[in-house]
């Protein structure tokens, strides 16, 4: 075809979207017209996107004609909606939500690990997983590839913009509340002192964590959790793989963080697991305990990769490693991963 194709990104105002106008603008421009799309309630705002201001489209079908190549950053419930009737119209859809996850005629695409998976897609549309899983899954797949890994059990201590802008917005309100104060030494006195104000997490996050993300589901296990297993085994191929996730909120604004008991077929040794995760893309080792080298969120935010440290092998397994691992959760976890499918689509329209 030998064209640049056309981009809209539906969802174009919000947290993501913000950080997806930021990596287009950084990245090489793959993209003829950019088209900006978003709800009723935020069309007409002018967002500057590669160095121009350009209009915000409302969502609707006229807004999708012509569209080659379309990211959605929006909610579950307007996936299901918009995506397949843009899909109908010709776009290769890149879904950033949960709705077309687990569709086994959807493939759920991570670029540094399964990027053939990108041109298997009967029904026009690719998917990206959640956070949470990206934060962990191009580690964990670098691994996987030269150990095989078998057992995963997994702890992820999630930020709050992975709620979205009010759960930013409810955990600085919660901190400017606590500030100056001298709580957090009694039972229930931070919970007293934020009062109602506590946003979309079941109990206060500032001077806490909360070991509860997203709805319950059968055996007290929240749907999180399960995603992260479901998301996992899909992306590695492999259905039966024992997965175990524990999710829990902590006083974190941006930035994923997760601890990781990984289960392999074969020994493993410290010295090859670094020799494997620092020749890995999208992966930073950063593993000097003795320095006071290892990944935290706040020395990860706002960039790219998974940064993977405190690598260990298990005390009583030779097949087994502990690692943590931090990645933003916005992109990397979102944006980013999303506009690396988009771009290997882009690739398509540029061939001879």
């Amino acid at each position: 075809m030998n064209r640049k194709p056309t981009l809209a990104v539906v969802g174009a105002t919000g947290a993501v979207g913000a950080v997806m106008l930021q990596i287009l603008s950084q990245h090489a421009d793959v993209w003829g017209d950019v088209r900006l799309i978003s709800s009723k309630r935020s069309a007409g705002r002018r967002p500057v996107v590669r160095g121009e201001e350009t209009e915000v489209l409302a969502l609707d079908e006229d807004a999708l004609e012509g569209v080659d190549v379309a990211l959605f950053l929006v909610p579950e419930e307007v996936a299901a909606q918009w995506a397949p009737i843009a899909a109908a119209k010709g776009a290769v859809v890149v879904d950033n939500s949960a709705a077309f996850r687990m569709d086994p005629d959807v493939p759920l695409v991570v670029p540094e690990i399964n990027p053939h998976a990108v041109r298997a897609r009967p029904r026009g549309i690719v998917a990206s997983p959640g956070c949470t899983t990206l934060a962990l899954i191009v580690a964990v797949g670098a691994l996987h590839a030269e150990f095989g890994v078998s057992e995963l059990v997994v702890s992820a201590y999630q930020a709050a913009s992975s709620a979205g802008q009010d759960g930013v917005t409810a955990l600085r309100g919660q901190l400017s509340l606590v500030a100056g104060t001298r709580l957090g030494d009694s039972p229930g006195d931070v919970r007293r002192a934020v009062g109602d104000d506590g946003g979309p997490f079941a109990a206060p996050l500032a001077l806490n964590v909360v070991p509860w993300s997203g709805s319950l589901r059968e055996g007290g296990w929240s749907s999180e959790e399960l995603r992260v297993r479901e998301e996992t085994r899909k992306i590695l191929g492999l259905p039966e793989l024992r997965v175990s996730a524990t999710c829990v909120r902590v006083p974190v604004v941006t930035a994923h963080s997760v601890s990781v008991h990984a289960k392999f077929e074969n020994e493993v040794t410290v010295a090859r697991a670094h020799e494997i995760l620092a020749t890995s893309p999208g992966v930073v080792l950063y593993d000097d305990p003795a320095a006071g080298d290892y990944p935290t969120p706040a020395d990860v935010v706002g960039t790219d990769p998974t940064w993977v440290g405190r690598v260990r092998r298990a005390l009583d397994d030779e097949r087994a490693l502990e690692l943590f691992v931090c990645g933003d959760n916005l992109r990397k976890g979102a944006a980013l991963n999303a506009v690396q499918i988009a771009e290997a689509v882009a690739a398509e329209f540029a061939v001879d």
